[in-house]
């Protein structure tokens, strides 16, 4: 939480004085023309801060030409902050503009005497290689010191070849034979040869300099025996091999080849180590015959340390494609087949090993096995895998160093997936996890928590039998106020709202707040109240609020926990709801409305500009707009009581060929039609509300979805039973996301729905046309079921893991926002819009940005002059492009038309398409106004027109040849 805070500090800029870009830009320029070396240094060193501040190429260009100024004439300490600062920014060198002046500026420096002032700069081009890849000036300098007496010269070359050779096919094809003499030249010292090499994992453009790169590696390694070189050689060829793609199966065999036959353990720790490298980038490459030769290395080394590496690499690859690849039926005798079974032979042996590494390993790749495998001759395995676990299990929980930590977070992962995998086993793996809570440490004590959370969401697991042990172990926990203590209560408190299926007990709530106010700290119980909104035990976390209230020393704090409570006694209001009981419906929504309207108030006042709450406040609208629409179509179901269709309505209904006149007076007044388009809008405004959620973890999408379904479910019921049954679809709305349910909440949501489409499909096949009474029961107990599950406040309402978000600036733009830009009627208008994509601590967490699109459109506001008739298309202007950010940063631009003469807005709008093809819609969107005026020479036409005034011949010429 310090961390998060600290950087919400810096995010807002407090402790520094607010400046606009230029007189930020200004203030360091007079700290760079210091005649003190010192007040230099620090303006130097504060640029990259300033790039990050305002990262627009106007600013950054005319500050990376004033830095290249002090490169040229400073001296040599100088160059080297430059240089840092020049590294630090590197994603935003391509914004610079005039890079021939920047590139010169610096390059004058390359002619000095002075071999460390050569250094900088080759170190300096280096460093910009990504904008200046195909300049032959800097290309012939590089070459050039590599032949230098200098030592700090030649390794600064080394520095730039390699950036170079990364960024530019023709100077990587050029230097290759250079680097080659150089490394095989017997002049050329070894700890050169050796920092020389890696150079060649840069040549990989083409094939033939990929494989003329191979060779001359091949040479090397076998003329150089020595450690040393065969370590950077080997990675080397990994390299090159993983970037070029065509030669991993052969890279693949010879470092298995030396993880064989080479003695050397440090050699084989290499190999290992790019094995693994390859494992995770291509899997798809090892065949059977690689994963049977890394087998029996595992087998037969007699090192603890060389074994884990390689159930290391074992246990990568088991979880990918290559495991199914191993276990696939290939033609070939029994004995091969009884052979590609050493990688279970491997594991089973090392489960139970007495390096804790090596058993989580063994048991990792049994469960990775047996969830990709599922045939019938390894179903012994899921026991296996179990055993390996639980044995694990009680090791490690007893143990409270990192080591064991690391490898119980291993294997509870894995429990979680072999309970996914293999629902039968889950009995066991929570009882054996319940056994162990108890004699654990406070630190296991927290992981195993988290894992029977886990397992408990996706399975109904935890019987109310188990709720005793977790209340004794609650009790048991102690009074200390350490860290551990207190995250150990919260993860507790979980399992307990995950394993209470019903509200829980008095019991349960007085044993819970007792702890908190013997133990706890107020940031604990609003962690604990948190986690109870999530799971739907709002009367717990109601109370837990209301605790909180006085605790908090800020108003915002006090009224984001005030509408917390709100919502959560709404919630409480609806759980009383009864089938085929509607009045105490109504009353019990109308209580509920009553809080969320008193919550919602406080939410506007909990909100800030830095943080304004946008998602938590539309959520909170829709929810009081749903419970409204709810209210009201029980209200309509209720008026047909005491109003019923005539006895004649259904003999009406044929004869005029309107089904809706069976419902008599209801329909005539379109309530339920009304009623219809009132959920079919609601469902439109969750989508949008799903839309605008780019940041949002996937529960919290889930959750907004199913509140989208519900509408469109009410919404196609009303249309099944009472409008118009034979056109209704029940396809449309059905639940697409069954096979895979999250959490309990969405299980019973899904429940809820599979029951009311079931209802209304039994309904129209037994009593076709329906009667009007069935039909207004099936619709309110519809709704009184979809009310009774508890809602669920997914974490996105409380926490925003991932922060992403767009900066535009739009160029030609006006002094005053207020003020309109002139543009003539005869011209277009180019406009340049130019972005920055603004990342938090965790960026892509969730999902990442592909492209921005960009759509930008104006309206006419208010004309002036004569009206004419001018074609419909120069009227509007509708435009959308899209751009990939590259270094988070996208530039385009639009041209537009405004022949009508007038004040025009213009609106740009951004949203973001992720990885997905997904479009999300998540602003901003700016605003510019354009007056558009009428050109001199047709307003000079048109006076002299109006004057009667026939235009003279030179100006009748002038017309033909006037836009040329």
């Amino acid at each position: 939480m310090a961390a998060s805070a600290k950087s919400f500090l810096a995010d807002a800029g407090y402790g520094e004085q607010e400046l606009d870009a230029n007189s930020a830009l200004m203030e360091l320029d007079k700290g760079l023309r210091s005649g003190k070396l010192g007040e230099q240094c620090e303006a130097v060193v504060r640029f990259p801060r300033l790039f990050q501040k305002y990262p627009f190429p106007i600013l950054i260009n005319s500050a990376f030409l004033k830095l290249a100024d002090v490169f040229r004439v400073g001296n040599n300490f100088l160059r080297l902050c430059v240089l840092k600062v020049t590294q630090q920014s590197e994603k935003h060198l391509e914004k610079i503009l005039n890079v021939d002046e920047f590139v010169k500026r610096v390059f004058s420096v390359i002619h000095s005497n002075d071999p460390v002032a050569r250094a900088i700069t080759l170190r300096m081009l280096g460093s910009m290689a990504s904008i200046i890849p195909e300049r032959k000036n800097a290309h012939h300098s590089i070459r050039q010191s590599l032949d230098s007496h200098d030592n700090v010269e030649v390794e600064a070359a080394i520095f730039a070849a390699a950036n170079f050779s990364a960024q530019s096919k023709d100077f990587a094809a050029g230097i290759c034979n250079k680097i080659s003499e150089m490394i095989q030249g017997l002049a050329t010292p070894v700890d050169l040869k050796l920092k020389l090499i890696p150079i060649l994992q840069h040549m990989h453009h083409d094939a033939s300099l990929a494989s003329s790169s191979r060779q001359l590696l091949q040479q090397l390694v076998t003329s150089y025996p020595s450690t040393k070189m065969v370590i950077v050689t080997l990675h080397t060829f990994t390299l090159l091999a993983a970037s070029s793609l065509v030669d991993i199966p052969k890279q693949i065999q010879l470092l298995l080849q030396y993880l064989k036959n080479d003695p050397r353990k440090a050699v084989k720790r290499l190999a290992i180590q790019d094995l693994k490298l390859l494992a995770n980038k291509t899997p798809h490459t090892w065949t059977r015959e690689n994963i049977q030769a890394l087998c029996e290395s595992a087998l037969h080394t007699p090192y603890d340390s060389l074994k884990l590496g390689m159930l290391s690499v074992l246990s990568t690859l088991s979880g990918t494609i290559a495991i199914k690849q191993y276990f696939s039926s290939a033609p070939g005798t029994a004995a091969t087949t009884a052979k590609s079974f050493d990688l279970v032979k491997l594991a089973q042996e090392c489960c139970y090993h007495n390096n804790r590494g090596i058993a989580a390993h063994g048991v990792q790749i049994l469960t990775n096995i047996s969830a990709s495998c599922q045939e019938k001759d390894l179903l012994p395995l899921e026991q296996d895998a179990v055993f390996g676990l639980e044995a694990l299990l009680v090791l490690c929980s007893q143990d409270d160093s990192p080591g064991a930590q690391a490898t119980l977070k291993i294997t509870l992962t894995c429990m979680v997936k072999l309970v996914k995998c293999h629902p039968h086993l889950s009995q066991s793996v929570v009882e054996s996890l319940l056994t162990q809570l108890h004699s654990a440490q406070d630190t296991a004590r927290i992981l195993m928590c988290h894992c029977l959370a886990a397992i408990a969401m996706q399975l109904p697991v935890l019987a109310d039998g188990m709720l005793g042990d977790l209340m004794d172990l609650y009790k048991l926990i102690g009074r200390s106020a350490t860290d551990k203590k207190q995250e150990l209560l919260v993860s507790l408190a979980t399992v307990i709202f995950v394993s209470s299926r019903k509200a829980l007990s008095s019991e349960v709530k007085t044993v819970i707040k007792q702890q908190l106010e013997n133990a706890s700290n107020g940031w604990t119980a609003y962690r604990i109240a948190r986690q109870a909104s999530r799971m739907g035990n709002h009367d717990m976390a109601r109370e837990l609020y209301q605790s909180l209230l006085t605790q908090v020393a800020s108003e915002h704090f006090y009224f984001w926990l005030n509408s917390l409570k709100e919502f959560s006694h709404a919630e409480q209001c609806l759980t009383g709801l009864q089938e085929d009981n509607y009045s105490s419906a109504l009353s019990c929504i109308a209580e509920a409305l009553k809080s969320y309207h008193k919550g919602i108030a406080s939410l506007t006042a909990a909100s800030t500009p830095l943080n304004p709450l946008s998602f938590q406040c539309g959520f909170v609208k829709l929810r009081i707009d749903l419970l409204q629409a709810f209210s009201q179509l029980i209200c309509t179901c209720n008026s047909l009581k005491t109003s019923p269709p005539p006895a004649i309505a259904t003999t009406i209904a044929m004869t005029s060929g309107n089904d809706l006149q069976r419902c008599g007076r209801i329909s005539n007044q379109a309530c339920m039609k009304h009623s219809m388009e009132e959920f079919r809008n609601l469902a439109t405004r969750y989508g949008d509300l799903y839309q605008s959620s780019f940041d949002a973890d996937s529960a919290t999408l889930g959750n907004v979805e199913l509140q989208q379904q519900s509408c469109l479910l009410i919404s196609h019921a009303i249309e099944a039973l009472i409008l118009d049954p034979e056109s209704a679809s029940f396809q449309e709305y059905s639940s697409n996301g069954t096979a895979h349910v999250e959490s309990e909440y969405e299980r019973r949501m899904m429940s809820v729905f599979n029951h009311v489409l079931e209802e209304v499909e039994s309904l129209n096949r037994k009593y076709a046309p329906v009667s009007y009474l069935a039909s207004n029961t099936c619709l309110s107990n519809a709704v009184i079921a979809l009310l009774k599950v508890p809602l669920s406040f997914q974490r996105y309402f409380f926490q925003k893991l991932q922060s992403t978000s767009i900066k535009l600036a739009l160029s030609p733009s006006p002094r005053n926002p207020a003020e309109p830009i002139a543009v003539q009627n005869n011209q277009q208008l180019a406009l340049k819009v130019e972005g920055v994509v603004q990342h938090g601590s965790k960026p892509g967490l969730f999902r990442k940005i592909q492209s921005v699109c960009l759509n930008v459109s104006s309206v006419l506001q208010s004309k002036s002059g004569q009206d004419y008739k001018i074609p419909i298309d120069n009227m509007t202007n509708e435009m959308e492009q899209r751009v990939e950010p590259h270094n988070d940063y996208f530039s385009t631009q639009f041209l537009l038309n405004f022949v009508i003469l007038g004040t025009h807005n213009i609106t740009v709008e951004s949203s973001v398409i992720d990885s997905n093809g997904i479009v999300w819609k998540t602003g901003p969107k700016t605003t510019i106004f354009v007056k558009s005026l009428e050109d001199p020479y047709s307003q000079q036409v048109r006076l002299q027109q109006q004057q009667g005034q026939p235009p003279s011949q030179q100006q009748q010429q002038r017309t033909a040849y006037s836009r040329f």
